[in-house]
């Protein structure tokens, strides 16, 4: 026996098939055993995640050092929520603009650390300052003006808590039995309404969001995790995700602080998946003006896509809404007077070829009708038609002889008449016509025709294209024709309406101003029998066209004469 060949292990058989036994259950419930470790592992990141979601937008920052460049692009803040963090995009410090959104999920740290740096040639701390999340309401919109600690100036930014995404919200849920759970409310109600209250919020919105039908999937898997955001102006909230459903049910209510009632309600519906996400789609779209919104109206509203213009995809797709607005006349009267709220995140917009020939063709329209109207205006005058030409002049004489100054604002109220009775008689129903698949279809059906030949298109551009620019051409001749005039280009041109502004300033001072706007229409129309052949004319526009415009100053501009030239020509004719 080789005293150097291994010599057997001394272990039982039964021993042996223990082991063989054990291996043979692991390796049959090794996918339960991994599936039983998935599992606890979600549980523990659903039981950290039952906190919120921060949706934040930073707006901008002032009042910053002066030791920083503010030529260049180094300016960016870092946000920081336990282990979650954001780094936004550089700016400048003489325009420090960010306008950007992003959303950070708070665990169990609600202190959100913000901290302001400068990235030159070398990396500058500006200041920071730290925001407790844990004492802002929830699915409510703050803006806050945050003072930095260590260091100079502050950061706008709006932050909204939401509820938890990953799980359903019991706020306010339809139990069985058809109750309805809402949320206790602690406050004092429509404490808004009082005018000794803050006077840029005029109202309240209350919005609940039972659900939606008839969503269509965007992915190949065919699976939809529905989720609703709803914005007015810069306040933002969102809904939790329903899994797996085209047929959500969140019945959520959130309320929104309004400081313009002429604002919109914009609700979107997202695919909460990763993919939709990146790609920006959406499920569905809607925009609701609040002075439309009929109170404690429950009511279905059809989705829209992207442009807002056409059905969203699906099978008929709808969102459930019911909403209330409570506002004080006299608060959003005088609100309307103010700058209008601006939004702080938006979308740029995008280069679009039709609507610009639509814009080209809505511009030469006006310009046709500016036109038509002239022409008929002189006809007018010219007594083509003596019994319009009578009339226009018996209204003339008499609108000017009863004129009084505290009329024109009741003028200017005859545009609206012809509307309102139309209004009127279709018993005060909506001004916005509500817009069928037809109407949208036919819409577009000018840009959507290909039965026209490329010639006559690239024609028809030019059309407009020359149009246009005739009359931008006309207008900026006529503009620059004035400011010559002011400059005394023409001296002569100059004194003259000097001469004329001062004797029609006296004849305004002597006379009263009803009688010399009846002279004025007696002479108008006179002049056809004094001169039956002259030309219908504009005699403030034919004054106007006396003076050069910067064009013809630039062809009347002298040249300088060299003096070598002429004494070399004279030389010559010496000799």
């Amino acid at each position: 026996m080789d005293p150097l060949a291994p010599t057997a292990l001394a272990v039982s058989s039964d021993f042996m098939d223990r082991i063989g036994s054990g291996l043979t259950l692991l390796r049959d419930h090794g996918k339960k055993v991994q599936k039983y470790l998935w599992k606890s592992k979600k549980l523990e990141v659903t039981k950290k995640s039952l906190k919120t979601q921060v949706n934040i937008v930073l707006v901008d920052a002032r009042d910053l050092p002066d030791e920083i460049s503010s030529n260049t692009n180094g300016l960016y803040c870092k946000f920081r929520l336990g282990n979650e963090s954001h780094k936004s995009k550089q700016v400048t410090k003489s325009k420090p603009e960010w306008r950007e959104r992003f959303n950070i999920y708070m665990y169990e740290d609600s202190n959100l650390e913000v901290k302001v740096w400068h990235k030159g040639k070398q990396k500058t701390f500006v200041g920071r300052c730290v925001i407790d999340l844990s004492q802002l309401e929830r699915e409510r919109t703050h803006e806050l003006w945050q003072e930095l600690e260590y260091g100079y100036g502050s950061i706008h930014m709006l932050v909204t808590l939401g509820g938890s995404e990953r799980c359903v919200s019991t706020d306010n849920l339809t139990l069985a039995n058809g109750v309805t759970h809402q949320p206790t409310i602690t406050e004092e109600k429509y404490t808004w309404y009082r005018l000794e209250n803050n006077w840029n919020e005029v109202g309240q919105l209350s919005v609940t969001v039972h659900g939606a039908r008839g969503l269509s999937s965007l992915g190949l898997n065919g699976n939809i995790d529905a989720y609703c955001v709803l914005e007015v102006d810069n306040a933002r909230v969102q809904t939790h995700a329903v899994r797996n459903s085209s047929d959500p049910t969140w019945n959520k209510n959130f309320i929104f602080n309004i400081n313009d009632v002429t604002s919109t309600l914009d609700i979107t519906i997202y695919d909460e998946s990763i993919i939709q996400s990146m790609k920006g789609e959406t499920l569905g779209k809607i925009s609701i003006p609040l002075l439309r919104i009929n109170n404690n109206e429950k009511k279905w509203y059809a989705l829209k896509d992207r442009s807002k213009k056409h059905s969203a995809k699906g099978n008929c797709p709808r969102i459930l809404l019911e909403m209330s607005l409570e506002w004080n006349p006299i608060k959003a009267s005088l609100r309307v007077l103010s700058p209008k709220p601006t939004k702080y995140v938006e979308k740029p917009p995008k280069f679009s070829i039709p609507l610009i020939y639509n814009n080209l063709k809505f511009i030469k329209v006006v310009f046709d009708y500016i036109y038509l109207g002239n022409v008929y205006f002189k006809n007018t005058f010219e007594w083509e038609n003596r019994e319009k030409s009578a009339l226009a002049l018996g209204a003339w004489l008499l609108f000017w002889y009863f004129f009084r100054m505290w009329m024109m604002p009741l003028l200017l109220i005859v545009p609206f008449l012809p509307y309102w009775a139309m209004y009127r008689g279709n018993n005060c129903s909506q001004l916005l016509p509500i817009l069928t698949d037809e109407d949208t279809s036919e819409e577009d059906s000018e840009i959507q025709k290909d039965d026209k030949t490329i010639s006559t298109r690239l024609y028809e551009l030019q059309d407009l294209t020359f149009t246009i620019k005739n009359g931008i051409d006309y207008i900026v001749s006529i503009i620059e024709r004035l400011k010559n005039l002011i400059n005394f280009s023409v001296p002569y041109l100059s004194y003259l309406a000097i001469i004329g502004l001062i004797v029609a300033s006296i004849a305004f001072y002597l006379i009263p101003v009803n009688y010399l706007f009846m002279a004025l229409g007696i002479y108008k129309f006179t002049r056809k029998a004094m001169n039956p052949n002259r030309v219908p004319n504009n005699d403030i526009l034919d004054f106007i066209s006396r003076v050069p415009d910067n064009e013809i100053l630039k062809q009347w501009r002298e040249l300088k004469v060299t003096e070598s030239s002429i004494s070399r020509s004279d030389s010559m004719k010496r000799r």
